[in-house]
């Protein structure tokens, strides 16, 4: 068990993989698809429960936003520019005094006075840019030597700016740059060119050796891709800078970085090395448009575009998810630190919830793809009764009963006097409470055959049921479609739960018919390939079924949205496929609905739709066989058929 401080994010109701699987039957049992449910509860997540892809993505722009409107990129340069201006001060008093001091000569003086106009007029001429006047400084020779170690010390500033950005790892070691360093700085860049070229051209740089020579860039690297990895982002860092700067901004910078890098060997290292990078790692930089109004300096504006570019990376890899597995690259801490806690939570729920399912047993990986479990398509069973469950009054089942008697049966809460023949179930406290009432109190109490209370019984019947539900392209494009496989679930799940000694057969149907388990329903998609709504295949599958089953009350649930348009003729095996639906089509189906009657099945018809055809086809069948009709919405489907089934399994005997 591990303990941790409270910081506001940690939630008290976890997360169960039950509530997960809820969260996405709907659309599983839409599509069919398991790995398209789960992409679309990882985009979507669970309102109020889960954060989705979405969120998490608008976390991270948000982020990135605030950091936008707070920083401004226009004055990037002004703590350098103040710090030149000290510089060319520095240089100016010099000369001024050297110009006033007193001379040995006149000769000398009037040397001095030379030397001091000439380097005056340097000074005046230098440009108002800043970058163009930190280069041309690069050939100036300093009079006064504070405001020459002034300008060395700017520059090796700028060198450990713009280095500590391209190589991140090594901004510590850069701080006190001594020309020791700067020179094993060249030497590095070098043999790095060496070792990448070597790489690019299929050789193999012993990535360990260099990591022992270099420790303080290679150091924190697993392997040469992850230290290109590093090196790009750094580089980005500078582009993304440049492409966000404004045209004057961007000229400053080419010449700051001319002033900072007018060493021969380390110009040349470096334009090879961005060459080299370029080639085997793109290096693309962001625009971030900066609108607030707190300055930064080269090296905190160099930061700020490092932390955005991380920012954009990440919502190019969460807008390009499809599910939790896409999410593996993205590092938890990084998130954390730059889009806050409740980014790193909303990203550890989506990165766990395949595995909450896994570990719960509700899915499993078969190769490449995720499938849904027995045990996974028994709770979508169990969902969808509880929710038709749920919209239904308390009073909703009962409705029918009988005053037939008998022995046998459950028993029920009600009470009622006892007759010969009942069931002696007695309810013992109620007779002597009859006798008292009759009596008076007084002792002994004594017993006549009207005081006795027993407990009415119902006999539970076993029934053998055929649901057909029809899969033709119009259920889907009517809405009907969810509708019947969620009751279809829910019936198998009250029949397995319930009423145990029932045999359930599924069979789907559009051209053809064919039998199904409850474990392809989750799967189960319309047939988009063939047309029809071939009912007397349907019938003639069930009828087979059921002709297994002992049970006297036998039963078919037909669910569909239109009249049989197909049928098949006597010898074939193609259907005969007609719109609208011939004579011959309905006379090929009756005869199957009339032999389904003379084996004593009824047949229970769920119309989704008023089509003049189909109320006509069903009035014909309900002629024949007597079963019953209704017509019923698609959100209802689900209350008719369980109520249906229910109260026509129970009869009161007692």
């Amino acid at each position: 068990m591990r303990y941790s401080r409270w910081d506001g994010t940690q939630r008290l109701d976890a997360l169960e993989a039950e509530e997960l699987l809820g969260a996405m039957a709907d659309e599983l049992l839409s599509g069919g698809d398991l790995e398209d449910a789960m992409a679309r509860l990882s985009r979507w997540g669970i309102p109020g429960r889960m954060e989705g892809l979405k969120d998490l993505l608008e976390r991270l722009r948000t982020a990135k936003q605030r950091r936008a409107q707070r920083h401004d990129l226009s004055k990037t340069f002004d703590e350098l520019k103040e710090k030149l201006e000290e510089v060319k001060r520095l240089e100016r008093d010099g000369l001024e005094r050297r110009r006033n001091a007193e001379a040995p000569n006149e000769q000398l003086k009037a040397a001095m006075e030379k030397l001091a106009a000439e380097r005056m007029a340097q000074l005046d001429a230098l440009p108002e840019d800043f970058g163009r006047a930190m280069r041309a400084l690069k050939d100036y020779e300093f009079v006064e030597p504070k405001a020459a170690q002034m300008y060395q010390e700017l520059l090796k500033e700028l060198q450990q700016q713009v280095l500590g950005s391209y190589f991140k790892n090594m901004r510590e070691s850069l701080q006190n740059l001594t020309p020791e360093q700067l020179e094993r700085t060249r030497q590095m860049i070098r043999d790095l060119n060496r070792a990448l070229k070597e790489r690019m051209e299929g050789g193999e740089p012993d990535f360990e050796a260099f990591q022992r020579q270099y420790p303080e860039l290679a150091g924190g690297a697993k392997d040469w891709d992850d230290l290109l990895r590093q090196l790009a982002q750094g580089m980005a860092a500078m582009r993304s800078l440049w492409q966000s700067m404004s045209a004057d901004m961007r000229s400053q910078l080419e010449d700051l970085l001319g002033a900072a890098f007018n060493d021969p060997g380390l110009q040349e290292a470096m334009n090879d090395l961005a060459e080299t990078l370029g080639q085997l790692m793109p290096m693309d930089g962001y625009d971030h448009a900066m609108s607030g109004d707190e300055p930064l300096t080269l090296a905190e504006a160099l930061g700020l575009m490092d932390q955005m570019n991380q920012l954009s990376d990440m919502e190019d890899t969460v807008r390009g998810a499809r599910n939790s597995d896409d999410l593996e690259s993205l590092d938890r801490d990084q998130v954390e630190r730059l889009a806050g806690p409740s980014a790193r939570q909303a990203l550890d729920e989506l990165r766990h919830m395949t595995e909450l399912l896994e570990e719960a047993g509700l899915i499993r990986k078969d190769g490449e793809r995720y499938e849904l479990t027995p045990r996974g398509i028994r709770k979508i069973g169990q969902r969808s009764l509880e929710e038709i469950f749920a919209t239904l009054k308390k009073d909703a089942f009962g409705g029918h009963r009988s005053k037939a008697r008998g022995r046998g049966g459950d028993p029920t809460d009600e009470l009622k006097t006892y007759e010969f023949g009942d069931p002696f179930l007695l309810d013992l406290p109620g007779t002597v409470r009859n006798a008292v009432i009759r009596q008076g109190a007084k002792v002994p109490v004594k017993l006549a055959a009207g005081d006795f209370e027993v407990y009415r019984t119902e006999l539970v019947t076993q029934s053998a049921t055929a649901i057909l539900v029809d899969v033709s392209r119009s259920m889907l494009f009517r809405g009907c479609f969810l509708a019947a496989k969620k009751v279809t679930l829910a019936l198998d799940s009250l029949i397995r739960s319930t009423f145990p000694k029932d045999d359930l057969y599924i069979v789907g149907f559009s051209a053809y018919a064919t039998q199904l388990k409850p474990t392809d329903l989750p799967r189960l998609t319309w047939n988009e390939y063939v047309y029809g709504t071939n009912m007397q295949h349907a019938f003639e599958t069930a009828r087979t079924l059921l002709s297994r089953s002992r049970g006297k009350n036998k039963q078919i649930i037909l669910i569909t949205d239109g009249e049989p348009t197909a049928y098949f003729e006597p010898g074939s095996t193609y259907p005969q496929f007609n719109y609208p639906p011939t004579k011959r089509t309905f006379e090929a189906t009756l005869r199957e609905v009339i032999r389904c009657t003379r084996e004593s099945i009824t047949i229970n018809t769920f119309m989704l739709a008023r089509g003049h055809y189909l109320v006509d086809f069903v009035n014909q069948m309900s002629k024949i066989n007597n079963g019953r009709a209704f017509y019923v919405e698609p959100e209802h489907l689900g209350e008719y058929v369980l109520v249906d089934y229910v109260t026509h399994k129970r009869r009161r005997v007692a």
